[in-house]
């Protein structure tokens, strides 16, 4: 309808976004809204990728899941569900005996519960992992070892890495605990599609990760979750536990301090980790902690966005002598 003034690249030369005109074979690739040169590489979980006349070119290896547990009741599942669940009981958190009734499984890690301030929230206290016929109790910022009498050996090692305790297993599991509320629990893909807990099943789908012990797929967090507490004499938990409701006095201050996920500080990886899941958990553990540990419950919470932005490639310095 009318002439609208611009610039356009000559024949056979491509736009690359900068204001320049390249040719095919020099296209530059995107990523999170980045752009790359080619022959530049990126990391994208355990793979490289190389930027190639405008695609990538990524490297094919298996990499480790995570699941990750923090703070008061926040659950990542190895396939990334994100999901809170308050129950105050010892809960399986992952293992490889499904109710197939041919394996006898190799490992079990339970989590035990327990209220952390007067909301009804629960934090994780303490982690025991069983391995073949070694278990191991991680609490009060120490572990300890139990030998039973039956089950296979299974060696294992355990280092000290900056805050973090790290148990690494043989049979493919590891373990990472910073000795207060959070735990990172990796698995090699061999166990892909054969686990089962509160982790979910690791096959890559997360829209199925709520199968409860019974092997029926739930909607619903808190059955899904009572499904797998490890004792029937613990209460199974009946609603969802809004703390910020309970101690409104809290939550401005609670708001205000977890401001710091949706902040500057953490702009360079906003585009790359969602941060409104991360911000709500934060606000809800700060406001949850009010019997002391409220600092705590708050940096934990930060540490745990800080840590899903460290594996998306965007490391952010965020602690400061104010701040955690």
């Amino acid at each position: 309808t009318e002439c609208v003034s611009g610039c356009v690249c000559p024949v056979g030369l491509f736009d690359d976004g900068k204001g320049g005109c390249v040719k095919e074979k020099d296209c530059p690739c995107s990523h999170n809204n980045q752009l790359y040169s080619p022959g530049e590489k990126i990391t994208v979980d355990c793979n490289t990728c190389t930027c190639q006349e405008g695609d990538w070119s990524c490297t094919k290896d298996l990499c480790y899941g995570t699941c990750t547990i923090y703070g008061s009741g926040h659950y990542i599942t190895f396939d990334g569900k994100f999901y809170d669940f308050d129950g105050s009981c010892e809960y399986v958190a992952t293992q490889d005996f499904c109710g197939d009734k041919n394996s006898s499984g190799s490992f079990s890690i339970i989590t035990e519960n327990v209220p952390c301030g007067t909301t009804g929230v629960t934090c994780s206290k303490a982690i025991k992992i069983f391995l073949g016929k070694t278990e191991l109790k991680l609490e009060n910022k120490d572990y300890k070892e139990i030998q039973r009498d039956i089950g296979d050996d299974v060696q294992y090692w355990n280092r000290t890495v900056g805050l973090y305790l790290v148990i690494e297993a043989s049979n493919g599991v590891m373990l990472i605990w910073d000795k207060k509320t959070t735990v990172f629990i990796k698995l090699t893909p061999d166990y892909k599609g054969k686990v089962c807990g509160l982790c979910g099943n690791f096959d890559d789908k997360s829209n199925n990760d709520f199968t409860t012990r019974s092997g029926l797929q739930e909607t619903n967090a808190l059955k899904f979750g009572n499904s797998w507490k490890q004792s029937s004499m613990c209460p199974d938990v009946t609603e969802e536990i809004k703390p910020c409701d309970v101690k409104p006095h809290r939550k401005s201050w609670a708001e205000k301090e977890c401001s710091i996920i949706q902040s500057e500080v953490f702009k360079i990886c906003h585009s790359k980790v969602d941060p409104i899941p991360f911000y709500e958990a934060c606000v809800h553990d700060a406001c949850s902690c009010d019997s002391g540990g409220d600092c705590e419950c708050f940096c934990s919470a930060v540490a745990a966005y800080a840590q899903e932005c460290t594996k998306a490639q965007a490391c952010v310095f965020w602690r400061t002598p104010d701040i955690c």
